[in-house]
């Protein structure tokens, strides 16, 4: 049962009938972990928080920059040089200090993202790489974990949701990895942190709406946002049946880690 300063903490919440205190209970009780504490990482950590859900695990072996502060918002100035799992434990911890917070310093690899993804309900990829994305949503589908995926460079941003076995795999739209020096980053392209906030906010919001039950989620679906022209645009998304990982005859049973390096800006 929820104690009297849950009720008032989370009343806006209960009084939407698709959540009511049965649904914030459950929200309490669940496991979402973000992968990576970014720009992505930031807002969903920051909603995730203040929604309930009971317990966050934060994994990025990452130190606070100066260049960060632009968009990754659960940074301040200060934290400058600290490790961003301790840097988010705090902010978060002094918006909801119900909230339990699990930290992972290191850099999750194909020998211990499985132990750490099996612990959770719901998955947020909030990285920057596809070596990091190939890995989390092969280990995702492999443990039927749902994942919610995002991404941004410039003023655009994606979003999609993928459930094991109902919609699309990550390898359904890209079969083949990215030959090295191919893909833009945020290095060579720039991004304006405002749109990372708003893919952010949408990714808790796609896992709160797992975790319930309820809406309709990006599942088989694909959001693409421009910032400049301020136009959603979405496309439907079909199952491969041919896909190495999820189709009829699959040929990848265990994870398999990449090498990809993105494409890097010279500055003379």
């Amino acid at each position: 049962m929820l104690n009297e300063n849950q009720l008032s903490r989370y009343s806006k919440q209960i009084i939407l009938n698709d959540i009511g205190v049965a649904g914030q209970q459950k929200l309490l009780e669940s496991k979402v972990l973000v992968v990576g504490a970014g720009g992505l990482g930031s807002p969903a950590l920051y909603y995730l928080a203040a929604s309930g859900v009971g317990t966050i695990g934060i994994a990025d072996f990452d130190r606070v920059g100066l260049s960060n502060l632009q968009r990754q918002i659960l940074h301040f100035t200060e934290d400058i040089g600290k490790k961003k799992v301790d840097s988010a434990e705090v902010k978060l911890n002094n918006l909801n200090p119900e909230v339990k917070i699990k930290k992972y310093t290191f850099r999750l690899d194909d020998q211990n993202i499985e132990d750490i993804i099996r612990e959770y309900d719901v998955v947020i990829d909030c990285t920057d790489n596809f070596t990091a994305r190939y890995l989390i949503s092969d280990c995702c589908y492999l443990l039927k974990k749902p994942l919610v995926e995002g991404a941004v460079v410039g003023f655009i941003g994606t979003l999609m949701t993928i459930i094991p076995d109902v919609s699309p795999c990550y390898r359904c739209l890209n079969p083949i990895p990215p030959q090295d020096g191919t893909v833009p980053s945020c290095a060579d392209e720039g991004i304006l942190g405002a749109i990372a906030g708003v893919i952010g906010t949408l990714q808790a919001l796609e896992a709160i709406k797992i975790l319930l039950d309820i809406g309709q989620i990006l599942s088989g679906r694909l959001l693409f946002l421009d910032g400049l022209s301020m136009k959603i645009d979405e496309i439907t998304l079909d199952r491969n049946d041919e896909c190495e990982l999820c189709g009829t005859n699959p040929t990848i049973r265990d994870l398999v880690s990449y090498e990809i390096k993105c494409k890097a800006k010279i500055i003379e």
